[in-house]
């Protein structure tokens, strides 16, 4: 379609269906994380056979005002493909099974991948007594420092390093509380009364994720004692 051409009315329903898809692609993440947090995936799993709206809600044991939110949950939780929908063997009434996404929810099941959605869906700010808790901090692989701006743009009290390789990090502007060392995080990992990392450990065998940890764990200071021993 040309930029001055009349959209047809199905070119514009699809067009406005594509922006409303990534407008609202939060609540499809936020949907997921209710879903496993409730535990649906494994309510239905156990179940053997199409479980209906009414007794998935009985079964989840909600609050009689959150009850009411099910079926929107579902709703979104089925058009995303996490969930299908199916006729009862005895009767007409719809069911509830599971898609091969969901399958890969069970907590019974190998692989589960319940434990790695649930830190990308849970809000940020539930860690934020940890930013609080301390004076300085750590940014293990942080680049070019988009993660460590936004934290101290958020608790402006912190002083954070950023680590990294040297080629990544030279000649980054520093400020009062934001520097930069280049090094090897195999090697050595600034002293700082925590360590972040983001997108680090999965891109490493679970040898070197071990070394991580350990240079991580030498790395935390006790603010009374010196060196912590510790690794949260």
């Amino acid at each position: 379609m040309e930029a001055n051409d009349v959209p047809t009315a199905s070119e514009m329903v699809g067009a406005q269906a594509h922006i409303y898809k990534h407008a609202f692609s939060l609540a499809t993440s936020m949907v997921l994380g209710c879903a496993i947090q409730l535990g649906i995936p494994d309510v239905i799993h156990n179940h053997k056979q199409p479980k209906t709206l009414s007794e998935l809600v009985s079964e989840l044991k909600l609050p009689p005002k959150k009850s009411n939110g099910i079926h929107r949950l579902m709703c979104l939780l089925v058009y995303s493909g996490f969930f299908a929908t199916t006729k009862k063997l005895d009767e007409n009434e719809e069911g509830y099974v599971l898609t091969a996404s969901s399958k890969l929810l069970l907590k019974s099941e190998i692989p589960n991948l319940s434990p790695f959605v649930r830190p990308m869906v849970d809000p940020v700010m539930d860690c934020k007594e940890i930013f609080e808790e301390v004076d300085t901090l750590v940014d293990v692989g942080g680049r070019t420092n988009v993660i460590a701006k936004t934290i101290l743009a958020a608790f402006p009290h912190l002083k954070c390093t950023v680590l990294d390789l040297p080629r990544v990090v030279a000649n980054m502007p520093e400020t009062e509380n934001l520097k930069y060392v280049g090094g090897d995080m195999f090697q050595s990992i600034p002293s700082a009364d925590a360590i972040f990392r983001k997108h680090i450990m999965h891109n490493w065998s679970d040898e070197d994720c071990v070394k991580i940890l350990k240079r991580s764990r030498t790395a935390i200071m006790d603010k009374d004692d010196g060196r912590k021993g510790s690794y949260h």
